[in-house]
């Protein structure tokens, strides 16, 4: 059973969230953290439920050694705020549908993927879908950056409850 989880969210689960997941699913494994830290994503919308990330974001993260083709999205569930301890948007009006959807005991669970990443030029990670490969590589460094933050916030905290 996995000590702390976090779930990745953006509008359609097709690009952001699941690159999100994948690269932050590295990360937990290159420091042996893979049965202590759940992570799931999932979409604001459920414009694309069942399907596979788009084969953009999939070819990118690969070149980057990210395997994002075994990930299918999926719709935010009401459950999903009682079972993840940080619920990320990759943007403020996903974070704000979030927010709307989340009972008041676990606001403070939803927030900013880039909060994790102060040094990064934006605070939220655009939408790479209508754009070109220099987007969909963008939204890589950025949820590198990120990544590397949340990764070191959950290995403190997981210091902390043992």
């Amino acid at each position: 059973m996995s000590e702390f989880s976090v779930l990745f969210v953006c509008m359609g689960n097709i690009c952001r969230s699941p690159t999100a997941e994948g690269v932050f699913r590295a990360r937990v494994r290159d420091a042996g953290l893979e049965k202590r830290v759940r992570i799931d994503s999932a979409g604001t919308h459920a414009f694309h439920v069942g399907s596979p990330p788009d084969r953009r974001s999939q070819r990118h993260a690969l070149e980057r050694g990210y395997d994002l083709s075994g990930l299918r999205a999926r719709v935010v569930e009401p459950e999903d705020f009682a079972r993840f301890d940080l619920l990320l948007a990759m943007d403020w009006d996903n974070l704000a549908l979030l927010e709307r959807q989340c009972p008041p005991q676990f606001a403070p669970r939803c927030r900013l993927f880039l909060s994790f990443a102060p040094q990064a030029p934006v605070a939220a990670v655009p939408d790479p879908y209508y754009g070109t490969a220099r987007d969909f590589e963008r939204v890589l460094d950025l949820v590198e950056q990120a990544s590397a933050g949340l990764l070191a916030f959950i290995e403190k905290q997981l210091a902390q409850r043992a």
